[in-house]
């Protein structure tokens, strides 16, 4: 049996030391307390508890653990005693305490809960029936098994809250010691069980001081570095900041007494894990936190709370988003105070702490401490028996209102893993549960959209989604939702993905989802649009395009795939001629990168253009790109060649040639079909599709891309430059006004032609 105790992982550890002025007696480690302590410790706090039930349940609890140990060495019976001095400090009453000291006998010796309700009373049989019952629900805890655990733990303590109150503290006093346990990997479960299960439930009814430690404890063993670096920073910042804490202390008890508030103030001690979790939760640095340092300011009635607060604010600049009143609003747990920061004076290093102020009443310290237990009274039934406790509800609270509601929903949930998944959603204040039309339960962290909800059911889901029913009312994507909404996710197999996605979802699943899908359409859209605009290139110089040519061309370009390729032509980091030189070498580059006219389809300027001399050889000016149907001028060269403007090219106009080398020419009528080649510069979004969607406007109006690249990118915008081949500038015209008019097109003009160009 010690074997089987000493393999239990929630209960191997030693005893957290204290000072015993009797610990040369036996083999009592430190902080071993002394029957008679415990008993005053009780009486302290209530002078008509039992002392005769007190003494009998550690003598029986003692003897019954006998020469019992634990992993650590130490007596058994440390750990029940512990567990009961950890439930004194919550004042516990005395048949709780009696069941703290009891807890483990029927589970680790041979004594029975009949035997523990003949020497003890029915009362005391129940609650130890009911933590033993999940203690050994416990030792069988797997992973499959850890919801039908929970499902006891929530019914027991439905039925008596003491049940819960005795497991924190029995869990509390093991986390203490779980550094006695040699596997890491059983050390990480423990404190990762503790932190979803047992923390919550102690915040949810109200026992604070056990809900931060077991936090703290647990964070320290999950994240060991984090919580060291916390840790370092915050000795750090005591070593800095002490003396202008201390003094704003001194000045505030200066200002309320002053104004006749009768006050006690008391510094609070900040956790790693509170930090960090503040940290996370704000988005904050540990510098811009502004509770690390803490004042509770203690008043008598509620009056005083508002009128300290005057002064406060009077006295010190506040910090406006540190302000809440939760005695006006009460939380659910009935944790009643005002919160306000305030810039503190100046540290040894000369920065300003931020420093948080809780003001309260006697009363309200007092559940905020010991939560439920504070709201216990004594009741004497009437018949002889022994006083029973009641929990008094303090306005609207009710103690029992978390564990009934979970024992309904476990009552009512058909997967037990779901009802799990549920119950620590309603324990997490920070977390939402949804559910999808056929009640399976969703977890989001608080702030969730209908997307991150899409998103949690299946990616597949997310990237199908189009729209969301929340409640049965559609509603945008951004919405956030709250605990218990209904969300119905709307779906299409050809969703798009909006540029503003990723903004609005929440969840770190989600955007790294949605980044995932925009890097495939966006290399899909690239790929495709390269292929189309070298199959139209390598089109228009007579030349065949084969993905075989592509690959052996590879090396000259540098290029690893064909797809590589055609994916930077489409994203206009390569520029297609490179691609026509790699694979034809000579065939189609001009030093400036750009395609010859002459190199693509039959374009002859003489035969479409009339007035020019026999012979003479004829060029098409790049700067303006003339078009059939333009008006246009012949300059005639030095070398005793034309070049073709239109008549309104502004380089023209610079360069103003004499009149005599001046040529009037116009365009003839043409029954054959030709093309020409003009350029323009397009403005656009920077989004997802943006590219793809000028291109299908210039395919619409039947006009070819002959070559396109980036000019210039932003985070906003991007501009395009396009070569595109049309028959005439009717044709260009018509597809320049629709590019125009595209939704995310910024704007959009012909590359070096004037303002006047006629159709």
């Amino acid at each position: 049996m010690a074997e089987q105790r000493a393999a239990d992982e929630t209960k191997s550890a030693s005893v957290k030391p204290e000072t015993t002025p009797d610990a040369a007696r036996s083999r009592q480690p430190v902080g071993f307390i002394r029957q008679v302590e415990l008993v005053d410790r009780v009486k302290a706090y209530d002078p008509d508890a039992d002392e005769d039930l007190l003494n009998r349940a550690y003598v029986y609890a003692m003897k019954a653990h006998g020469g019992q140990t634990r992993a650590s060495g130490d007596p058994y019976f440390s750990h029940p005693l512990s567990v009961a001095a950890i439930l004194t400090q919550l004042r516990a009453d005395p048949a709780t305490v009696a069941t703290a000291l009891l807890h483990d006998v029927v589970e680790d010796t041979d004594a029975t809960v009949d035997d523990i309700r003949k020497l003890f009373g029915d009362e005391i049989a129940r609650l130890v029936d009911g933590v033993t019952k999940l203690s050994q629900i416990e030792l069988k805890s797997e992973a499959s098994k850890q919801a039908e655990n929970f499902r006891k733990l929530v019914v027991a303590m439905a039925d008596d809250v003491r049940v819960l109150l005795v497991k924190l503290a029995d869990r509390l006093h093991n986390m203490r010691t779980l550094h006695h346990i040699p596997k890491a990997e059983k050390r990480q479960r423990i404190a990762l069980e503790t932190m979803e299960i047992y923390a919550p439930l102690a915040g949810r009814i109200g026992v604070h001081k056990i809900r931060e430690e077991l936090e703290d404890i647990s964070f320290k063993e999950i994240s060991p570095d984090v919580h060291a670096t916390i840790s370092a920073r915050l000795a750090d910042l005591q070593t800095h900041s002490l003396s202008g804490v201390l003094e704003l202390a001194n000045v505030l008890r200066e200002q309320l007494n002053r104004h006749g508030i009768k006050a006690q103030i008391m510094s609070r001690e900040k956790r790693a894990y509170s930090i960090w979790r503040k940290m996370t939760q704000k988005n904050v640095s540990f510098d811009e936190l502004a509770d690390i340092y803490a004042f509770r300011v203690l008043v008598d009635n509620v009056k005083d709370c508002y009128a300290a607060v005057g002064v406060i604010h009077t006295n010190w600049r506040i910090i406006p988003t540190e302000f809440d009143d939760y005695i006006s609003a009460p939380k659910p747990n009935n944790y009643r105070s005002i919160h306000t920061a305030v810039i503190g004076p100046p540290s040894d290093d000369g920065r300003r702490q931020r420093i948080e102020i809780q003001i309260r009443t006697y009363e309200m310290h007092e559940t905020a401490e010991r939560g439920v237990a504070a709201h216990w009274q004594y009741k004497d039934p009437g018949d002889g028996s022994a006083p029973r406790i009641e929990i008094v509800a303090r306005g609207q609270y009710d103690p029992y209102e978390t564990p009934r509601r979970l024992v309904e929903m476990f009552q009512s949930g058909e997967d037990p893993d779901e009802a799990l998944q549920y119950a620590k959603l309603e324990l997490f204040q920070d977390q939402v549960f949804c559910f999808t039309p056929k009640s399976r339960v969703i977890a989001l962290p608080k702030g969730s959209t209908p997307l991150d909800f899409a998103y949690a059911v299946h990616t597949d889901v997310g990237d199908q989604c189009i729209g969301a029913k929340v409640n049965g009312v559609q509603r945008p994507l951004r919405t956030p939702l709250n605990t218990g909404d209904v969300v119905e996710v709307l779906r299409s197999e050809k969703a798009p993905v909006p540029a503003e996605w990723e903004s609005v979802a929440f969840t770190g699943k989600a955007r790294s989802a949605i980044r995932r899908r925009i890097k495939k359409m966006e290399y899909d859209e690239h790929l495709a649009l390269g292929r189309s605009i070298a199959e139209s290139v390598f089109t228009g110089a007579h030349l065949e395009f084969s993905l075989k040519g592509v690959r052996e061309g590879l090396k000259r370009l540098g290029k690893k795939s064909v797809e590589e390729v055609l994916v930077n032509v489409g994203r206009g980091d390569l520029a297609v001629n490179e691609v026509v030189e790699a694979v034809y070498p000579g065939a189609s580059l001009e030093s400036s990168g750009e395609i010859r006219a002459a190199s693509l389809r039959e374009f002859k300027p003489r035969a479409a253009i009339a007035g020019l001399t026999p012979g003479v050889s004829v060029k098409m000016a790049r700067c303006c790109t003339p078009l059939p149907g333009e008006r246009i001028v012949g300059i005639r060269q030095g070398d005793g060649s034309v070049k073709v403007h239109t008549i309104f090219c502004e380089v023209l106009a610079e360069e103003d040639p004499p009149q005599d080398r001046w040529l009037d020419l116009k365009w003839r009528d043409r029954e054959e079909e030709a093309t020409a080649f003009a350029r323009l510069t397009v403005t656009v979004r920077n989004g997802l599709g943006v590219l793809s969607e000028v291109a299908g406007v210039i395919a619409r109006y039947g006009v070819s891309i002959a070559n396109i690249r980036i000019h210039n990118r932003s985070k906003e915008f991007v501009d395009f430059v396009i070569d595109v081949e049309v028959k005439d500038t009717r044709q260009f015209m018509q597809m320049l006004a629709g590019v125009r008019a595209s939704p995310n097109v910024i704007d959009a003009e012909r590359t070096g032609a004037g303002d006047h160009d006629e159709l």
